[in-house]
């Protein structure tokens, strides 16, 4: 008999929800009898889903944006109902161009790293940045920083695409001399001495949205019952992926050959917010890594969507379209994240949009039920992106 929901999902850290969901019966819980099919590349994970081999996807969440706006292909529309983590990713750089930008045995400090690099690229050397995709936060987060700094992307550095999975190898054989990657492919490259972490892109981003649940709108519309009964067990799934009692056994899970494989030390150090930054060195610890729970961090904010629209924009130098950006906000689905968790313990915004980078420390927002304090949602670079006014926006980017 097929499952309710067969889920897309690359191997990753941040595919921990869905496959815990399923690990630890809370789908099951819920009603719900979900599969899962591992791919290799964010290429791979969108066909599935589009010619309608499984029916949801964990995803890097630009991609749903411009598959639904048509960008590089006839435009489908999908719908991103639940965000699975905030965050997580890193920039490992090889030994002599991190020996540049960040001191040893810590992570450096964005703009400190930028000039730094744009001193490198001043000198003639021409760099290139390895991202898993062309429409993915990697790519944005990394352009954002780099544009911030002074260095121009595409003109005074490459970026190319690696598939996460080979982002290690890439970057050991010297075909990049950086990569911007998830979990756990900084920590192998580490591991190998191929690279030393620099940055985590929670430092360009403090709240930044990287992978989301993604649904053909049509699928999510016909199966609205067995998609609402996924958010509430990825919920409990995210709930439990945060309490430091359940690192061990979720890092031993992740770690099988199905999931994520390899390490299941590197794994756990990615949980519990500890990084590796160099071989032979001592984890660091970086509160706020990786985000899963808490603070709303699992609700489609459409201003996040909106966010991801202005940089599309920005570096496909494609012109603003009213119609597009509408198109756009609408991929992200807080509707169906208050349909599915209305009556539960767990606490609603009562927005669905708020001004990105504005927050430089704890406060409390108002919601439509529970009690919620949102920390600092800053860019490094000071910018504050008002979703009111994304055409002023975009005309004061660098």
């Amino acid at each position: 008999m097929r499952p309710d929901m067969t889920i897309g999902f690359l191997p990753l850290v941040d595919a921990a929800l869905p496959i815990l969901a399923l690990e630890h019966g809370f789908a099951a819980a819920e009603g719900l009898r979900i599969s899962l099919v591992k791919d290799m590349s964010w290429a791979t994970v969108l066909d599935r889903l589009l010619y309608g081999h499984t029916d949801a996807a964990h995803m890097v969440a630009p991609l749903a944006l411009a598959t639904t706006l048509g960008r590089g292909r006839k435009a489908h529309p999908l719908s991103v109902p639940f965000v699975l983590g905030l965050n997580g990713n890193a920039i490992t750089m090889r030994p002599w161009l991190a020996d540049r930008l960040a001191p040893e045995g810590a992570l450096a400090d964005p703009m400190d790293a930028g000039a730094r690099l744009k001193a490198v690229v001043a000198e003639g050397q021409r760099l290139r940045f390895g991202v898993v995709h062309r429409y993915s936060s990697h790519n944005y987060m990394l352009r954002y920083w780099l544009a911030a700094c002074g260095v121009r992307p595409d003109a005074d550095v490459e970026i190319a695409t690696v598939a996460p999975p080979f982002c290690a190898d890439a970057l050991e054989a010297g075909e990049v001399d950086a990569i911007c990657v998830g979990e756990p492919w900084n920590s192998v490259a580490v591991e190998r001495g191929a690279g030393r972490i620099v940055l985590a892109t929670a430092q360009i981003w403090r709240r930044g949205v990287e992978k989301v649940l993604a649904l053909r709108e049509s699928v999510l519309e016909s199966r609205r019952p067995e998609t609402e009964a996924l958010v509430r067990a990825l919920v409990a799934a995210a709930r439990h992926f945060i309490d430091p009692a359940n690192w061990d056994e979720n890092a031993a899970i992740l770690a099988r050959q199905e999931y994520v494989g390899g390490d299941a030390h590197l794994i756990k150090r990615a949980i519990s917010d500890r990084l590796l930054l160099s071989m032979g060195g001592e984890p660091v610890p970086y509160p706020d890594f990786m985000f899963q729970y808490r603070e709303a961090a699992n609700f489609p904010w459409v201003s996040q969507a909106e966010w991801l629209y202005t940089q599309m924009v920005r570096w496909d130098l494609s012109g603003f379209d009213p119609d597009d950006a509408r198109k756009a906000a609408r991929v992200f689905r807080p509707d169906v994240y208050r349909s599915a968790l209305t009556g539960s313990a767990e606490p609603l915004p009562g927005a669905s949009s708020k001004v990105e980078g504005s927050l430089a420390g704890t406060t409390v927002v108002g919601t439509q039920q529970g009690a919620m304090t949102l920390e600092s949602n800053r860019f490094f670079d000071g910018g504050v992106f008002d979703p009111a006014n994304l055409k002023g926006y975009l005309s004061d980017l660098p």
